[in-house]
């Protein structure tokens, strides 16, 4: 994995072609692999428990449901029949092979920084893979925007297609993180706030953002609403292995990156990346006082069970039936010992020190899968039946969050009730009724301003003619 230092420096990209006598090298499709995991395309282009990279997965967007397409080269329903240069065209510009706009849920707006050299990189990879035959479902998006051209305005708004350029007057480890973390990890696709029109808001670049329901936290170098506290080291174990006791673990979307790519990727390029982190400007969310890792206490009630008025279990009497075994009962979490994994504390957990509960609402309703790392801890998911039991129901969700929440957390946050987790539920499946119903107006407004535009252009286009006849 550190030949990666030398494939994705933009600095350092060889020169070689994408394709030599016999088809590509084994070097070139080895560098594409690395490349293709730092971008984490396995992430979006494969269904759980599916051939890797053979599409399908549903995307939840504010506008309807994407379904990933097939990269494998198929020749029918993969893309066994691009050339180089549609490949290319498709992450530099958001075009695909038959000329139709991409949606930029594929993120070509930070693809267009990689070089040509990495893209035919990647390329060569993907077309070392087994071909699978399968044909995604059909996308299902909310009126207009299943209607492609009008995403010739949303680029025209939001995309400025580009190559990579180093940042005058920094040093390389940050050039080569801003690479790592722009064009091809696209942190900022996540982690910044999006204007109207969805694109992103570079003013507050990084100063965090909302995925399918789960913030994206800032992760900018501010000592209380970003990172800021965190040593370089600490930046590095986080990315590494999604944990960093005390503070944060990764979760939802983030958990994914860290177990389909960042783990994967060499100590070097995550200290780029944490060096390009804390080159950042520090930005302030409005609201936050204190780091979200500064809150919290654990519990010194370590024997009652607490039932309600009414004999039902409290917050705490569920926590102490379904979360204790693993988080303690005091909150502290507990230890690994031989045969059995350590799970993390609570008390000081970033998710639980955020003005809004949304994180830990979804990590109790879907769990936090294990990273892939051998003997790894991982949380079932409490929002549905498995093998520990029967689901907790959306009223019981919310006792727990709001039992974590005032004891290992900020007791001061917003409160949590079976309202608001069932309106993350729909988020997390793309489908919040306040959401539909704000684009579904913005469509409506936008698509009588261009009906209203195009008959005014047709009635001045026929009055000039007319003017003109003899």
């Amino acid at each position: 994995m550190r030949a990666f230092l030398r494939v994705a420096a933009p600095l350092l990209v060889l020169s070689a072609p994408a394709f030599g006598q016999g088809g590509p090298s084994p070097a070139l499709i080895g560098r594409g692999r690395i490349l293709a995991t730092a971008a984490d395309c396995v992430a979006c282009h494969t269904v759980e428990g599916q051939p890797a990279f053979a599409g399908g997965k549903a995307i939840a967007t504010p506008f309807g449901t994407i379904h990933a397409p097939n990269i494998t080269p198929d020749r029918e329903t993969g893309i066994g029949a691009w050339s180089d240069a549609e490949f290319l065209r498709a992450l530099h510009d958001g075009v695909g092979r038959a000329g139709e706009q991409l949606y930029p849920a594929f993120p070509y707006v930070q693809y267009t920084r990689l070089s040509d050299a990495d893209v035919l990189a990647i390329k060569a990879y993907l077309f070392s893979l087994p071909p699978v035959r399968r044909t995604a479902p059909a996308n299902d998006m909310l009126f207009p925007f299943g209607y492609r051209p009008l995403l010739r305005v949303w680029k025209w708004i939001n995309f400025t297609p580009g190559r990579f350029a180093p940042e005058p007057g920094r040093g390389g480890e940050y050039n080569r993180g801003r690479y790592l973390a722009e064009a091809l990890g696209h942190c900022n696709e996540c982690h910044t706030p999006r204007t109207l029109t969805q694109g992103l808001d570079m003013s507050r670049n990084l100063a965090g953002g909302i995925v399918e329901g789960w913030q994206a936290f800032n992760i900018t170098p501010d000592p209380v609403s970003g990172i800021g506290r965190w040593s370089r080291e600490d930046i590095v174990t986080y990315l590494s292995s999604g944990r960093l006791p005390g503070r944060a673990v990764a979760g939802g979307p983030m958990g994914e990156v860290v177990g389909h790519s960042l783990r994967f990727l060499p100590r070097e390029d995550l200290s780029a990346i944490a060096a390009y982190l804390e080159g950042q400007k520090p930005l302030r969310n409005p609201g936050d006082t204190a780091p979200r890792s500064g809150y919290g206490r654990p519990d010194p009630d370590r024997l009652s069970f607490s039932l309600g008025g009414n004999g039902l279990p409290t917050g705490r009497g569920l926590y102490v039936a379904a979360c204790a075994s693993c988080h303690g009962l005091d909150g502290r979490g507990t230890a690994s010992v031989p045969g059995r994994p350590g799970f993390p504390g609570l008390v000081g957990n970033s998710a639980l020190g955020a003005a809004r509960a949304d994180n830990a609402v979804l990590a109790i309703i879907h769990g936090v899968p294990a990273r892939g790392g051998r003997g790894e801890s991982f949380m079932p998911a409490f929002g549905a039946a498995s093998r520990i039991g029967n689901a907790l129901d959306d009223a019981q969700i919310a006792l727990v969050a709001n039992y974590v929440r005032a004891q290992f957390g900020n007791a001061a946050g917003s409160p949590v009730d079976a309202t608001s987790v069932r309106r993350l539920r729909l988020e997390n499946g793309g489908r919040s009724p306040l959401v539909v119903g704000v684009w579904a107006g913005m469509a409506l407004i936008a698509g009588l301003a261009i009906l209203f535009a195009a008959r005014l252009v047709r009635r001045r286009a026929r009055g000039n003619g007319a003017e003109r006849m003899p």
